[in-house]
């Protein structure tokens, strides 16, 4: 009888979706993704802080949308035919992020995943949970969807700016 060779375990990996915001290629742990959605414009609730778009109504259920290349700095999106809404949960809450486009799910090795440079953090780039080596590309930023939270309650109680 011949025995079996050991069973060699896959190497662990993530799955990331991968978006453009303005001009930048940003991944985000398909984890936290609940489904991306063709991009429609919220209804503005009055009073929300701007980075607070408004809310779409999700098959029921109202989410709150978010203009993340706006949020993160850049400039406000700029809907055309690619723009998408990626609807994440980030500790149990549900949020729409207002993409430019959705491009493809990446599954990479969870050894490609390292801690953004010291110097970078330190400066305080804090949106980036980690950066994605890939071979013969350039570094993809994972962002922290906990830190897009956290600006929001920001925005809030400072009135606004994010």
């Amino acid at each position: 009888m011949q025995t079996p060779s050991p069973r060699v375990p896959e190497p662990s990996r993530v799955l990331l979706g991968c978006f453009e915001v303005g001009g930048r290629l940003l991944a985000i742990d398909v984890a936290q993704l609940r489904e991306v959605v063709r991009f429609e414009p919220p209804t503005a609730l009055p009073g929300a802080p701007p980075p607070i778009e408004g809310v779409i109504d999700l098959r029921g259920a109202l989410v709150p949308v978010v203009d993340l290349g706006h949020l993160l700095g850049g400039e406000k999106l700029r809907p055309g035919p690619r723009s998408r809404i990626a609807v994440a949960e980030i500790d149990g809450l549900a949020i729409g992020l207002c993409v430019d486009a959705a491009l493809e799910i990446l599954s990479v090795e969870a050894a490609a995943l390292g801690a953004p440079p010291a110097l970078a953090v330190q400066s305080g780039c804090v949106a980036t949970r980690a950066i994605v080596r890939r071979s013969g590309e350039p570094p993809l930023a994972l962002l922290s969807l906990e830190h897009v939270l956290e600006t929001l309650h920001r925005a809030a109680l400072a009135g606004g700016a994010p």
